[in-house]
């Protein structure tokens, strides 16, 4: 039973994930004025521009006490699905073979099945243990459970 609602929680995540990048764009535009590229999330700089003092990207502490609660909660949201994300697109880095890579970024592109067996070439049954051996991989690995955070989401 455990090994279904894994599964369920990988395919969820899966099938949210491009919900997920909308709302994180649209909760920045809320919170920020504009949206903020994903390689600007907690990147950290190099050279002189390091030395160099710079506003914050989000808001100061007495900013947070002031805002209301519905401005907080957005904030959170903003944050877990920024977590999410980041962790579902690093998941590709930990498969092993280009192949699953690329059933990876289709399931991401949400691709149905048929429609990946016509890119690769093979049948739908190939590509429903490719599809299984990349859940397998990304469910087994412990970086990408870290990533998540939380526990309730991890497979």
């Amino acid at each position: 039973m455990k090994e279904a609602a894994s599964n369920i929680n990988f395919n969820e995540l899966i099938r949210d994930y491009r919900m997920m990048k909308k709302e994180i764009e649209r909760l920045q535009r809320i919170l920020y004025g504009f949206a903020i590229p994903m390689r600007n999330w907690g990147v950290a700089q190099y050279g002189i521009e390091a030395t160099l003092p710079n506003g914050s990207k989000g808001k100061s502490q007495a900013e947070l006490r002031d805002m209301d609660i519905r401005e907080q909660k957005q904030i959170e949201r903003l944050e877990y699905y920024q977590s999410r994300v980041y962790a579902i697109e690093c998941a590709g880095d930990f498969l092993d073979r280009e192949i699953l890579k690329i059933v990876y970024d289709c399931m991401l592109s949400r691709m149905t099945r048929q429609q990946i067996a016509e890119h690769l070439e093979v049948s739908r049954d190939s590509v429903d243990k490719l599809r299984a051996e990349v859940k397998a991989q990304i469910c087994t690995n412990t970086t990408f459970s870290k990533l998540l955070i939380l526990e309730k989401t991890a497979c």
